[in-house]
């Protein structure tokens, strides 16, 4: 088996998973490790090949690996995605973060991970992207994004107004501190937090959610992801903020935006033991009563 193991930090704490994992895919596979994880290993002193780094889309597809093995949070995740774009690696994700709705694996069971990925007993889930388009190129590299695309104010304390249109029909003047497009696997994210609805991850929908919305009525809106987003921004300042996941672009009211469907899926692994109704339920803990627990 070839595989992908990608990450961004390492701190000391979690150094003995990293080196677990390792010890693991030296045993019985060929791997490649990123290069920003590979440069945070040998800053821990783990030797690393040169031979073993990958840098690019291109080198990735080369190598040719039948799964990704991604160590971090969920934000780990989402830029392994822009590293592997359209080639259909499944991602399996180790939580060495926080929350971990993504990366739904916990650290402690990597062994356990390990195995029911050398004896094919998972799934693949194909998680629904957004695409962006700008008659001002913008995120070159990489116009795409799993989780979300926001618009946000920037240089000044005052609102923005963002006028929004579905395919092409007027739908609503938003003034606001900004606006979020969000996939169903975002949803749990900075959606989640400004009040839109936790979206099943295979229901094929857009949600655009108003961030600190002047008017109290506006509330967050479903669309099909067949539809057509188009996104227009004015206010006091010159610049505003547009993300892709974690990234970020400056852009000005001259930028016509609009998102779709992307033309391609990231596909994530899911273990036999881990479904998202678990891990929603775990995450946010739902059903749990802390009245009767004992101090």
């Amino acid at each position: 088996m070839k595989v992908l193991v990608y990450g961004k930090y390492l701190d000391k704490a979690n150094l003995p998973y990293v080196q677990k994992v390792l010890e693991e895919l030296k045993t019985q596979t060929d791997f490649r490790i990123n290069d920003v994880f590979a440069t945070e290993m040998m800053q821990q002193n783990i030797d690393v090949p040169v031979d073993q780094i990958v840098s690019t889309t291109e080198e990735v597809k080369a190598f040719n690996p039948e799964i990704c093995i991604s160590m971090g949070g969920d934000g780990t995740i989402l830029t392994a995605s822009t590293l592997i774009k359209d080639l259909a690696i499944p991602i399996l994700g180790i939580n060495l973060g926080r929350l971990g709705f993504l990366a739904s694996t916990e650290r402690t069971l990597i062994e356990k991970a390990l195995d029911q990925i050398d004896t094919g007993n998972y799934t693949v889930e194909k998680r629904s992207m957004l695409s962006l388009e700008s008659n001002i190129p913008i995120f070159s590299d990489a116009p795409f994004a799993l989780n979300d695309f926001t618009l946000h104010k920037r240089d000044t304390s005052s609102m923005v107004t963002i006028h929004a249109y579905i395919n092409g029909e007027f739908l609503n003047s938003y003034w606001a501190d900004g606006i979020i497009v969000s996939t169903p696997t975002g949803s749990t994210g900075y959606n989640l937090s400004c009040g839109g609805p936790i979206i099943y991850p295979n229901s094929q929908n857009f949600v655009i959610t108003p961030v600190a919305p002047h008017n109290l009525n506006v509330r967050p809106l479903i669309v099909s992801e067949n539809c057509t987003i188009a996104f227009e921004i004015e206010g006091r300042s010159e610049n505003f903020m547009c993300t892709l996941d974690s990234r970020y672009e400056t852009v000005t009211a001259e930028h016509k935006l609009s998102i779709s469907r992307c033309s391609f899926h990231t596909h994530l692994i899911r273990l036999d033991n881990n479904s998202f109704l678990q891990t929603i339920r775990e995450k946010l803990a739902w059903g749990k009563d802390s009245r009767n627990l004992s101090k």
